[in-house]
């Protein structure tokens, strides 16, 4: 036997023909006995077996051999060429997943990092914001200054080139003025809700806004939805009569504003619809110019209502009673209520009506639990129960309205 250069090799020969007597005369039968088998030389000595095995990799000269009498006797020597076995090697497997795969994944990923910041942005505005004005119950200053601060964030990102500005013309700020005007309204009654009630029932009463918005382009369009949509707003008006009767802390002013504040998002989602379609304006840009044009509104009135001898006259009283930690207070929920809402019209960009409209309600949900939680809110069983029922109402109007989106369907209010 004899194995392959820097192997192993050994050979065997017969010492004699073995005449098998079956077989012709002359006819020799191949075969091989060796004398001894010879290994790979082991490091230690007395070392019997060795761990790697041999493998035959080719034979050659194995069989019988049958010759003619006149032929020259062949060489009876069998080669055998072996191999060491190598050491288990890893398989190197690539998966590769087509672009649309990874595509998908990342989207969703997206997706889910959007919806996570905005609950959370909007949680935190919430609380910052009903803190500010128990000590400071100035719902028009406070409205404002929300405002200024995601216009001043925005024009400092503009000039320091971390957000591209965008490239606007004349008629573009017309269509953006009305709803300006209904996000003003909207914005300052929904405030002035929380000034004066829960912000847990603020946001019952707010969740009742698809009410408005079919009835607002059912009687002001003239638009005609099916049944199937006017059912789900049985428990929505239901659900949001039921929690308003049973609120222990009822108040009317705040009930009216958060009922005007409804009203003001659906007219201020008709104008958006109507006014800024072929718009190239993207979603972050949309909203900064939306605050700043709404900013300039707000200010007189603001002035006009409040004033600022009032404004001083509460300030020194809730810096006496709250610290310097009230400061921080407003600036916090004067940030993140841009923030939240930013983020807001980011994600509208990514995803369907649809969608969005059941985060809208999650929304709601994530704040009217932590903010009875966190201000520790006596709440009743049957109140509870209405809240649920508005909840319920408000998802189940968004499944059968936007399954199959239409030029017909009515206008969601996302943001508020």
């Amino acid at each position: 036997m004899a194995f392959a250069a820097k192997q192993f090799y050994s050979s065997a020969t017969f010492s004699n023909h073995v005449q098998h007597k079956n077989l012709p005369s002359k006819t020799h039968f191949s075969s091989f006995i060796p004398n001894q088998v010879v290994g790979r030389k082991c490091e230690k000595p007395n070392v019997l077996a060795c761990r790697k095995p041999l493998y035959i990799s080719a034979v050659t000269g194995f069989g019988y051999i049958g010759e003619p009498e006149n032929s020259k006797p062949r060489d009876a020597t069998i080669q055998c060429n072996a191999y060491e076995a190598r050491r288990a090697q890893p398989l190197p497997i690539s998966i590769e997943f087509d672009r649309e795969t990874r595509e998908a994944a990342a989207q969703k990923i997206k997706i889910s990092v959007y919806f996570a910041t905005w609950w959370a942005l909007n949680v935190v505005f919430n609380i910052y914001n009903k803190k500010v004005l128990n000590a400071f119950p100035f719902p028009w200053l406070t409205s404002t200054l929300s405002l200024a601060a995601g216009s001043l964030l925005m024009l400092v990102s503009w000039a320091t080139k971390i957000a591209e500005a965008p490239k606007t013309d004349l008629e573009f700020w017309k269509t953006l003025l009305p709803v300006a005007v209904a996000h003003t309204i909207g914005h300052v009654a929904a405030t002035v809700s929380m000034s004066k009630v829960a912000v847990s029932f603020t946001h019952i009463i707010k969740s009742g806004e698809p009410a408005f918005s079919v009835l607002v382009s059912r009687f002001l369009l003239g638009e005609a939805f099916p049944t199937s949509v006017y059912l789900s707003l049985v428990p929505i008006i239901g659900g949001c009569a039921l929690a308003a009767v049973t609120e222990l802390n009822f108040n009317l002013i705040g009930f009216m504003g958060a009922m005007i504040s409804n009203l003001a998002f659906v007219f201020r989602n008709i104008f958006s619809k109507k006014g800024m379609k072929g718009q190239s304006v993207g979603g972050m840009n949309y909203y900064a110019c939306l605050s700043m044009l709404s900013l300039l509104i707000l200010t007189p009135f603001a002035i006009a209502v409040e004033g600022p001898q009032m404004w001083t006259i509460g300030w020194q009283k809730a810096v006496s009673l709250i610290g310097p930690n009230f400061v921080w207070w407003v600036v916090a929920q004067s940030v993140f209520y841009h923030l939240y809402n930013q983020v807001s019209y980011m994600s509208l960009n990514e995803i369907s009506p649809l969608t969005f409209s059941i985060g809208n309600t999650m929304k709601r949900i994530s704040v009217i639990v932590s903010s009875i939680i966190i201000f520790s809110i006596p709440i009743q069983p049957i109140n509870a129960l209405g809240a649920a029922i508005a909840i319920l109402g408000t998802f189940l109007y968004s499944q059968v309205t936007y399954p199959q989106p239409s030029l017909n369907s009515p206008p969601h209010n996302f943001l508020s």
